[in-house]
């Protein structure tokens, strides 16, 4: 990262390469050890969403038109808990969040991505 600590698109993609590399070698393991590389591709998908999340934050990252539309209902109803239900622009949505990677025992989520669905009226 750059000496603000603002991460750079080079920091992203090394990031992604190192969760790619990882992901391979989960692939291509044959031992018996369910868990092997579990904590390492955890670090590494908390690592990627952490830098796509500054990145997109400061405006390095473009924004697709849901993210947008995330960023507005997240600014409209900052207090917003999970399954919450608020009405924007005459349209429902309920507040969501799911992992980004969890512990090895699974117990443990290490990360949250929050999102927005809409649901009916």
């Amino acid at each position: 990262m750059s000496a603000e600590n603002q991460p750079t698109i080079e920091d992203l993609e090394v990031a992604r390469t190192k969760l790619k590399e990882v992901l391979e070698r989960w692939d291509n393991y044959d031992g018996n050890n369910p868990d092997k590389y579990k904590a390492a591709i955890a670090d590494a998908k908390v690592l990627v969403h952490d830098l796509e999340t500054k990145l997109k934050a400061a405006g390095v990252l473009e924004l697709t038109e849901e993210e947008k539309l995330f960023k507005v209902l997240d600014r409209q109803f900052p207090n917003a808990g999970s399954r919450d239900v608020v009405e924007y622009d005459g349209r429902k949505f309920q507040r969501r969040f799911t992992p980004v990677a969890t512990s090895v025992s699974g117990k443990t989520v290490r990360a949250w991505r929050p999102y927005w669905v809409e649901v009916p009226a």
